[in-house]
């Protein structure tokens, strides 16, 4: 989609909008189109490409004919939009509505459906409906990124479009293609799944994400069609939960504090199968997922060896495997662009484009004689993207072309006006995208008791539902995790200081260092990522921001005394899992098209795509010694390319490891 078909489909906008008894084709080819080399059948394949992407955007093209007339006469046929048929309905909210809808959408923030998040969030914001708000204290819940995975099967579920990929079948432990309409994806028991019409079996079929062992192909030449009033939550709810098994493990003498708290128990040495020398314990360590189990302790490298169950001990060696192929392979040659943003943009396109500049007009309507840098802030872009944007803006307008049918948008001192809007000053109803963010993100609210417990949260939705309409009974097709605490105590003993500006004094289990340390910190905020929380706190003993796991807090205490002068959360919200530090450890990894998402996991400061999907990142690390852990955990989907040494130290501790199965 070019700049130019951006700019007439934005003017045939308008031109539709704008004409109550409807446009012949022929008045818009001449007017709009300004077309008088193609032939006829081409120039309407054109118009029926156009009609289909303003219908995307939200926007349906009414067919006008006179009566007794045919359809199929494009000399007497006339096309319009509804004024009133594509606007977002009037949406009033509360405060206490917008604090939890404001929640809702910053759930998303690193993870698919965050700018779509956004949009829906301006388009409320365009209409008037958002109200001040003040969001709880030190409470920031948020949904863990599910990869790169997930966001490609958001793309073809809600395109309609069937998927590709390589799975790892629970039943025979081989990995199969299989091809497969998307209906839905939702979180049961702390894994995602996906739910959908598998195409090889002819039946329905789960998924869970875990077993992809490849990246996700979007089939866009095909389509299907959904099923009827489809819930994943209703389909997930079916799914018994996997059965408690025990893995033996052999684990180096002094080593995996965390995988012993876990332990029931410790068979003796002189077990079947333990290791010849006396420097490694025996473990038996719980589990239900082999696979998830599988991605711990390949993270273990050499210093943890599966005994049984034999598919346990396969899905550790194909991990370390995977990641020892990727490391050894030809490197690819390190160029990052001259300019690049802090973080990994999504790729903007044309049609991103054109649907902020629906976004910018109504707007700029109801937030008249903001600057120009606000107006940037506001929609994520640069002042220069901005201004091509309105640049465009007062270029496009009715078909004649004269200054009082074109749009009016001035900025005087940097300050932004708009004085003619031709019909455009009212956002386009919620996209699908848009409408699950939100009434996803109020459903998975419901963990939280303080905010479930009040009216705010069940009115609000209703108020949505209602707004979204068609496109919001299509939330049902995703469900978002648990995000309630699993320790609900620590949970509430750190709001509590954090309102009462008070030290804590805790025992803590660091997994990197695999040691118990003492603190005492001054609490800042809280978040979370699911149902696994954290708290940003300074650190007396480090002397700087940390960020502690509650679930990793074995005592937890107030030291009566007051937060010092040095305790400042990091800027900007919400927080961040990692604090850059000045001596942080600048390193470059190469990510394949299934590990993408980690270089915004990891707030990588440049970017480079690579030919097939994958990309390589520059991403700053405070602690370099558990990178080796970070290259096994991931099996093949991520490798170190410099410094050199790390690389080198990631793939010996990967050899090391692999060697003690034989590989």
């Amino acid at each position: 989609m070019s700049a130019s078909r951006t700019e007439r489909l934005l003017n045939l906008l308008i031109a539709l909008l704008n004409t109550r008894y409807g446009l012949r084709r022929s008045d818009l080819r001449e007017k709009v189109y300004h077309d008088t080399r193609s032939t006829e059948a081409a120039f309407g394949r054109m118009f029926e490409r156009d009609k289909s992407d303003l219908r995307q955007f939200g926007f349906d093209v009414e067919t006008v004919m006179d009566h007794g007339w045919s359809s199929d006469d494009p000399a007497t046929t006339r096309y319009r939009i509804g004024k009133e048929s594509n606007r977002l309905p009037d949406v009033s909210l509360t405060s206490a509505e917008c604090t939890v809808l404001i929640l809702a959408a910053q759930l998303w923030e690193r993870a698919a459906l965050g700018s779509a998040a956004q949009d829906a969030m301006r388009k409320l914001q365009a209409a008037g409906g958002l109200a001040e708000a003040e969001l709880p204290a030190g409470v920031q819940p948020r949904i863990k990124p599910a990869g790169q995975a997930f966001e490609d099967l958001i793309t073809g579920m809600h395109a309609q479009h069937p998927v590709s990929f390589t799975y790892l079948a629970g039943t025979t432990g081989r990995e199969e293609n299989r091809t497969v309409e998307p209906w839905g994806l939702g979180s049961r028991f702390g894994q995602w799944y996906l739910v959908g019409f598998d195409r090889d079996r002819a039946a329905k079929r789960f998924f869970r994400l875990s077993r992809f062992t490849s990246a996700v192909t979007v089939l866009d030449k095909d389509s299907y069609t959904p099923p009827a009033g489809f819930n994943v939550r209703s389909e997930l709810d079916s799914l018994p939960e996997l059965p408690v098994q025990s893995a033996l493990v052999d684990v180096a003498a002094g080593k995996l504090l965390g995988l012993r708290k876990r332990a029931t128990e410790t068979p003796t040495p002189e077990a079947p199968g333990a290791m010849p020398d006396g420097g490694w314990d025996r473990l038996s360590v719980p589990y239900r997922d082999a696979e998830v189990l599988g991605e711990e302790l390949a993270s273990y490298g050499p210093n943890v060896v599966v005994s049984a169950p034999a598919e346990l001990a396969a899905a550790v060696r194909r991990r370390l495997k995977a990641a020892a192929d990727f490391s050894a392979s030809p490197a690819p040659a390190v160029a990052f662009p001259d300019t690049v943003p802090a973080k990994r943009p999504r790729k903007r396109t044309s049609e991103d484009q054109l649907k902020r500049m629906l976004q910018l007009v109504p707007f700029l309507v109801h937030n008249q004689g903001l600057h120009i840098s606000e107006v940037a802030s506001s929609f994520g872009v640069t002042r220069k993207e901005l201004e091509d944007d309105l640049r465009i803006l007062i270029c496009s307008g009715l078909p004649e072309g004269y200054p009082d049918d074109l749009l009016d948008i001035q900025w005087e001192d940097d300050h932004v006006f708009i004085t003619q809007d031709l019909d455009l000053n009212r956002p386009v109803r919620f996209t699908v995208d848009e409408a699950c963010a939100l009434l996803t993100g109020l459903e998975t609210l419901n963990g939280l008791p303080e905010l479930a417990e009040g009216s705010a949260l069940e009115s609000v939705t209703v108020k949505l539902m209602a707004a979204a309409g068609e496109e919001g009974l299509k939330a049902g097709s995703i469900a978002g995790p648990q995000v309630g605490p699993a320790n609900s105590v620590h949970l509430a003993t750190i709001r509590q200081a954090i309102a009462d500006g008070r030290q804590l004094h805790l025992t803590y289990f660091s997994a990197q260092r695999d040691s118990m340390s003492e603190r005492d910190v001054d609490p800042l905020r809280l978040y979370s990522l699911d149902n696994t929380w954290y708290f940003e706190a300074y650190c007396h003993s480090a002397g700087g921001l940390r960020n502690f796991r509650l679930d990793r807090i074995e005592g937890l205490a107030p030291n009566r005394q007051a937060v010092t002068e040095a305790a400042r959360p990091a800027e900007g919200f919400p927080v961040k899992l990692f604090t850059p530090n000045d001596d942080d450890t600048l390193v470059t990894v190469q990510l394949a098209p299934q590990g993408a998402g980690l270089a915004d996991d990891y707030y990588a400061e440049r970017t480079a795509p690579l030919p097939g999907g994958g990309l390589i990142a520059e991403i700053r690390f405070g602690s370099t010694s558990w990178l080796p852990m970070f290259v096994a955990q991931h099996g093949g989907a991520v490798r170190i390319l410099e410094p050199a040494e790390l690389a080198d130290a990631a793939q010996e501790w990967i050899i090391a490891a692999l060697s003690r199965y034989g590989g």
